[in-house]
């Protein structure tokens, strides 16, 4: 709820201060007092639209603040400041946002009902769900079910969507992709390696004369002259204690160089000069080459690039019945979907009827006795998350009258009105309501079925209503009365909570124009009648009372 409003330079308040509780608080005073101003105020607050106009003259801005209180006890601050020569600004608890954050955030807050302000229930999105909560489980589960099927239908046809396209492109990619498994397959390629070993391979092969020349040569030197000579050194240090860690390392290069001997001979004799097999070893390592350049860096990444085509393959062969599967899916998907949203159409059109009558019966005690409330559900131009109907609320203030959208209804009243006794019948609503002269135009027993109807809205949510009428604010549970008064040769608004003895004096102002003996009588009368209501007005519209005084 809001629990605090600052308003600063607007009009012609220059500044004013509420702290405001739950339930019904009624905003009087005089015509041209500026209390239409507090609702210009909290309409800024979440997103209204801004003017240079509305700054009070002399000032370089204007600037609103509210706080507002959730339900789990969170605060948000939110601010709107409007220089005289300039854009506006608006803050998120401090933090600096767009005016379509703010209403955003503020359509979450607070909803304001009258003659000027945006209004949520206006909206066709929040009028259809207002109508499924009436509606109840019926609606609520046919629009859970609908949606269920909807996005299994969106999530097949996003798979259909790459299994389109030309049929001739999809022949000719599946005989390119034949041709190059055929081609990989051909080359049978077993070691992901091989192309090094076969480089290796051909160094040998082209020099193998020379190579075993060398290596025969290098055999012979450590064979002959490398052994005799470690042969010489052991006999030579034999028997000489001190040195025998010496002659143990000898020993041990003897026996190394008999092993290397051994090799260098293994080597040379498996060194065979065979021009055969050179040919055949360069034009296996040129096949290889050209399928890297085709396919990959690597022969693993060869062997990568034929698994992908062979799996396309297989998608491309399968074409025609992953297809045919598909689209039979998604033929079930649509008619299940079709099947809800037929559900769904007829559980709002089961429930307009009965929310359309408990609305026009709301109505007939605010001074609307010929009025009637319409639900009409047409089928939308397109099916959308929500379903395949378009819901608008729609009123004929008179007899005779055809029924008009409510975003159409000329007379601010009644479509004050009108909200009200929606917002009686439907519990669904921000926390914080704002009704701005929803009794314009009234007076006697429709006041006050317009102060009970507001007093239990109260009971549920935070209300606000600027009043003219004693016999609304007598149902508040707070009264600020907002005044002017000259200053400097200037008129300035303030405002300010009544206790007891001046609220009784402010009813007697609104309902004779003075405070005189006889209106305190009947205005302590009212205060009476609001607090205590006769038990056959109890039973009929029942409200709470319970007169809080300054808080």
């Amino acid at each position: 709820m809001l629990s605090e409003l600052r308003v600063q330079n607007l009009g012609i308040i220059a500044e004013l201060r509420l702290v405001l509780g739950p339930g019904l608080t009624a905003i009087t005073g005089e015509t041209g007092a500026g209390k239409t101003l507090v609702v210009s105020a909290v309409e800024l607050l979440v997103g209204g639209r801004a003017d240079a106009s509305m700054v009070r003259p002399g000032a370089s801005e204007a600037a609103v603040e509210g706080r507002f209180v959730t339900d789990d006890g969170d605060e948000v601050v939110l601010a709107r400041v409007i220089p005289a020569d300039g854009r506006s600004r608006a803050y998120v608890n401090g933090r600096l946002a767009t005016a379509g954050e703010l209403a955003e955030l503020g359509a979450t807050l607070v909803d304001l009902h009258g003659q000027h302000a945006h209004q949520s229930l206006l909206l066709p999105a929040v009028q259809r769900a207002l109508l499924d909560r009436f509606a109840g489980a019926p609606a609520v589960d046919a629009l859970r079910d609908f949606r269920g099927a909807r996005a299994e239908l969106q999530r097949i046809e996003a798979e259909l969507v790459p299994l389109g396209g030309d049929e001739r492109a999809r022949a000719r990619e599946l005989d390119l992709l034949r041709y190059q498994v055929a081609e990989i397959d051909a080359a049978d390629i077993t070691d992901p390696d091989e192309d090094d070993a076969l480089a290796r391979e051909e160094l040998v092969l082209g020099d193998a004369t020379a190579h075993r020349e060398a290596l025969e040569a290098a055999f012979a030197d450590i064979e002959g002259a490398a052994e005799d000579a470690t042969g010489r050194a052991i006999a030579a240090l034999s028997d000489r204690e001190p040195f025998a860690a010496l002659t143990e390392r000898v020993r041990a290069a003897q026996a190394e160089l008999a092993e290397l001997a051994h090799d260098l001979r293994l080597a040379g004799e498996s060194v065979v000069a065979d021009p055969e097999r050179l040919i055949e070893v360069g034009a296996r390592r040129r096949l290889l080459q050209e399928l890297r350049r085709k396919y990959g860096e690597t022969l693993a990444d060869i062997l990568g690039f034929r698994a992908d085509a062979r799996r396309r393959v297989a998608e491309i062969e399968g074409h025609g019945a992953r297809v045919a599967q598909l689209e039979a899916a998604r033929a079930a998907a649509a008619a299940e979907a079709q099947r809800h949203a037929a559900a769904l159409t007829a559980a709002r059109r089961a429930a307009a009827g009965p929310l359309a009558g408990a609305v026009t019966a709301a109505l007939q005690p605010l001074a609307m006795p010929g009025a009637e409330f319409v639900v009409a559900v047409e089928p939308a131009r397109e099916v959308g998350d929500d379903g395949a109907d378009a819901v608008t609320f729609l009123l004929a203030a008179n007899p005779g009258e055809p029924a008009s959208a409510l975003a159409r209804v000329a007379s601010g009243g009644e479509l004050s009105r009108t909200m009200l006794a929606l917002r009686v019948v439907l519990s669904a609503a921000p926390p914080t309501l704002v009704f701005d002269e929803v009794d314009s135009g009234l007076g006697g027993e429709a006041g006050v079925a317009v102060g009970e109807a507001l007093a239990r809205l109260g009971s549920r949510h935070q209300v606000l209503s600027v009043t003219h009428l004693a016999q609304v604010a007598a149902y508040a549970d707070a009264h600020v009365t907002v005044s002017k008064h000259g200053e400097a040769g200037r008129t300035l608004a303030g405002a300010e909570l009544l206790l007891e003895e001046a609220r009784v004096g402010e009813l007697a102002r609104m309902l004779s124009g003075v405070d005189s003996a006889g209106a305190r009588l009947h205005a302590e009368e009212l205060l009476r009648g609001a607090r205590n209501p006769s038990p056959a007005r109890a039973r009929a519209a029942p409200v709470r009372r319970a007169s809080r005084g300054a808080r």
